[in-house]
């Protein structure tokens, strides 16, 4: 038995998960009194600090794990407190921290307790920003700069990210000009609309300006529900063409009726399949390219626990892109090298569509563009 244990054998039978200013005084009061300090006068933070003195080194075989993990925000990731025992959503940038809140470090933040070195609650902080080499030149993190004409680019946290200077409107079919495009026009950096001849009529009608009309499922957003009018906004593009992305939409179709941002990754097609081997004879695009087995997916080194024989949308050869058009959003499980286990939602492709109205070279943020929606079992 420690000397603690002797001095105070109270405070060792318990050890509540959540405790008030009263609970503390009654205990400190009774099991404490050998210690110079009033517990009546001191402050919550002494409490805390004295309480949390007590019980070091034996909250892991005091506190039982929880049966079930709490359910976290879009983009919030679920990892293990700091005793290793439990689950939790972990805090965000800028907000407050502890050892048993730990900060996000999928995102690279860690807890910054600053001065003095004894202190117990931080501020989830970035760490310092490693520069970025593009296009052969250096720039440190935070600096901006114009890679061309079209583009404003700033380095962050050896990361480049750029805005386009030209306007990225979205032109949508009109009786006057059914089928919109861009073009780069002689002595002009920014492309601008122009109006085709019919070039391509499908099974699936008329190909949209920037992507095609994409089909899902799920509630009506035109629903209503007591005291809320429920609105939701189209899913984005798949943030990339091929490999793993990101597309998001905002909505009030939760209990508080606010507005939310959530998102849901994609892979419209994996970057390493070489698609137009599997174009047949004759033919000039594949729509849906079968997959010879089973697929794992992979997010931030992480695997998918299960495996799925996903679809995935082809190629062609002919200047037509292809690109889903009937999805669906399902959860997948990811389990990290570490053992951690976190759930995102993701799209699921049904059908894929094949069209010339494909992104220009002034159009590789596709996320800017929104496809039209008709809801989704997100």
């Amino acid at each position: 038995m420690t000397e603690w244990e002797e001095v105070h054998p109270a405070v060792f039978h318990v050890v509540p998960l959540r405790i008030s200013k009263g609970f503390l005084v009654y205990v400190l009061s009774q099991s404490l009194a050998t210690i110079p300090l009033q517990p009546a006068t001191a402050t919550f933070y002494e409490l805390l600090t004295i309480y949390g003195t007590i019980v070091k080194g034996v909250v892991s075989d005091s506190l039982q794990p929880y049966t079930t993990s709490p359910t976290c925000p879009a983009g919030v990731s679920l990892v293990l407190d700091g005793c290793g025992c439990c689950r939790v959503c972990a805090k965000q940038l800028g907000e407050l921290c502890t050892e048993r809140d730990p900060c996000d470090h999928h995102k690279g933040l860690f807890c910054d307790f600053g001065s003095p070195a004894n202190r117990r609650i931080g501020v989830c902080t970035a760490r310092d920003g490693a520069p970025c080499v593009f296009s052969g030149m250096v720039y440190r993190s935070g600096e901006s700069f114009q890679s061309s004409c079209k583009y404003q680019c700033t380095c962050l946290d050896g990361a480049v990210g750029c805005v386009p200077l030209c306007s990225m409107d979205v032109r949508l079919p009109s009786p006057d000009c059914p089928y919109p495009r861009r073009v780069k026009l002689p002595g002009k950096c920014c492309e601008e609309w122009v109006c085709d001849e019919a070039k391509e009529q499908t099974a699936v009608g008329p190909a949209l300006a920037a992507y095609r009309l994409e089909d899902t499922y799920g509630p009506d957003p035109t629903m209503m529900r007591a005291n809320c009018l429920v609105q939701t906004t189209e899913w984005s593009a798949c943030s990339k063409t091929c490999g793993m992305g990101i597309s998001t939409r905002v909505t009030n179709d939760n209990a508080f009726c606010r507005l939310e941002k959530q998102s849901r990754l994609c892979m419209v097609r994996p970057c390493e399949a070489d698609l137009e081997e599997n174009i047949k004879k004759g033919k000039k695009c594949i729509r849906t390219p079968k997959i010879s087995k089973p697929v794992k997916f992979e997010l931030s080194g992480c695997t998918s626990v299960k495996t799925y024989r996903a679809k995935f949308c082809g190629v062609c050869t002919d200047g037509r892109c292809c690109t889903p058009h009937r999805t669906a959003t399902l959860p997948v499980e990811f389990k990290c090298p570490d053992g951690e286990i976190m759930k995102r939602k993701m799209m699921f492709i049904k059908t894929c569509a094949c069209h010339y109205n494909c992104p220009g070279d002034n159009d590789i943020f596709e996320s800017l563009y929104y496809r039209k929606m008709y809801g989704d079992m997100a």
